[in-house]
């Protein structure tokens, strides 16, 4: 039995459990031949192999990123895809290698910051975690990415203020926090109780 034929869609199957299993099991079996394949089929002409492949690949990221991390260009390529579902769960893979795979994203950076201006919620989502991780990796990336994160969070609705903060927090450094509290103060009166509690949490963890 090939790797194609463990997929959800080819088990007729609307859910996702047996991406998730197959992912598990990949890891669990260190299976670099059947990790391969899927990325392989990342490009197979079935759509519905491309949505399942790629949920294989970020749950194995999520798992064991050192797995799928030499395949950071293939998932960069993705963010460029007409598929919304590709996009954003390259999106997701790549932030799960971010920070081991530094190097060749910083290289595509831009395409980065082009698929987080045009992509879905998710995929905004993931690329802010994405960019706190490479920007934690030194001052380097910090400078490339931390202004491209405060223009986010200066314009981004509000109610993913709160997130998008969080997944940025590995980006502020003793250098550039004043700045990153700044926006967030300028931005209170845009959020619900419930919004701010989390932003003030925030507050307290950085001024610690």
């Amino acid at each position: 039995m090939t790797i194609l034929n463990r997929l959800a869609s080819q088990l007729n199957r609307k859910d996702e459990e047996p991406n998730i299993e197959l992912a598990h099991e990949l890891v669990n079996k260190n299976n670099h031949e059947g990790i391969k394949e899927v990325i392989q089929n990342l490009s197979n002409k079935d759509k519905r192999i491309q949505q399942d492949c790629i949920k294989v690949a970020y749950e194995i990221g999520e798992s064991k990123p050192e797995l799928i991390s030499d395949y950071a260009l293939i998932f960069i390529d993705l963010l460029k895809s007409r598929n919304n579902r590709l996009v954003w769960g390259a999106m997701t893979a790549l932030s799960t290698i971010a920070q081991m795979s530094s190097e060749i994203i910083m290289e595509h950076i831009n395409t980065l910051f082009s698929a987080m201006k045009t992509g879905s919620v998710i995929t905004v989502d993931k690329g802010v975690l994405t960019l706190g991780k490479l920007a934690a990796v030194n001052k380097q990336n910090n400078e490339r990415i931390f202004p491209f994160l405060l223009t986010h969070l200066e314009a981004c609705r509000p109610k993913e203020i709160p997130q998008h903060s969080e997944s940025a927090i590995p980006a502020v450094t003793n250098d550039n926090k004043e700045e990153f509290l700044t926006v967030l103060r300028k931005r209170e009166n845009d959020l619900t109780e419930s919004q701010l509690k989390r932003v003030k949490k925030i507050y307290k963890a950085l001024e610690a």
